[in-house]
């Protein structure tokens, strides 16, 4: 199918809020079980572009983007003093911590507070490193993205929305990488 210049999947999965992806150039929407293309592509064109928009900016911005070189070691340090600090700050605790590459994200919580850190962090600035580690650790007060867990992300981080931007500008580079 195609859609203003632009190719599209659509995968229908067990989730409950619809999404679009656009990965190397392949637009892709990820719609709950049942919901039709269709009505998502008509009720929410405006979004739909607007998020494409975004993501066309993104990859133009991230061709100016030098990576990181750091170590597998050096990035664990930092890692790991990250963490030790945010959670002696934060007065929480977490279970176990896992390093490991992963396909779709920075980093994920689990339900039993168990950190699990993307290696590719290793080739991110320091400032991002840092906030990628706090926003997950967040998620042991607030679960969701709701307005509390904003509210306590820019507590911390006023301008978060730039670094949202900036963190997806880095996935496109490393992806178009191949590291």
């Amino acid at each position: 199918m195609v859609l203003n210049n632009y190719s599209y999947e659509v995968s229908h999965r067990n989730i409950k809020y619809p999404r679009v992806e656009l990965r190397t150039g392949e637009l892709l929407f990820i719609l709950p079980l049942g919901y039709s293309s269709d009505i998502f592509y008509e009720k929410h064109k405006s979004w739909i572009f607007k998020k494409i928009s975004f993501i066309e900016r993104c990859l133009d911005d991230a061709e100016n983007i030098e990576l990181i070189e750091r170590s597998d070691e050096e990035f664990e340090m930092l890692a790991y003093k990250f963490i030790n600090e945010m959670i002696d700050d934060m007065k929480i605790k977490i279970n176990k911590i896992y390093l490991r590459k992963m396909k779709t994200k920075w980093a994920s919580l689990s339900s039993f507070k168990n950190l699990t850190i993307n290696r590719l962090m290793k080739y991110l600035p320091e400032y991002l490193v840092e906030y990628i580690i706090f926003h997950e650790l967040v998620h042991i007060v607030e679960k969701k993205h709701n307005s509390q867990f904003w509210e306590i992300i820019s507590g911390k981080y006023k301008e978060y929305q730039k670094l949202e931007k900036e963190l997806f500008e880095y996935w496109f580079k490393i992806s178009q990488s191949h590291i």
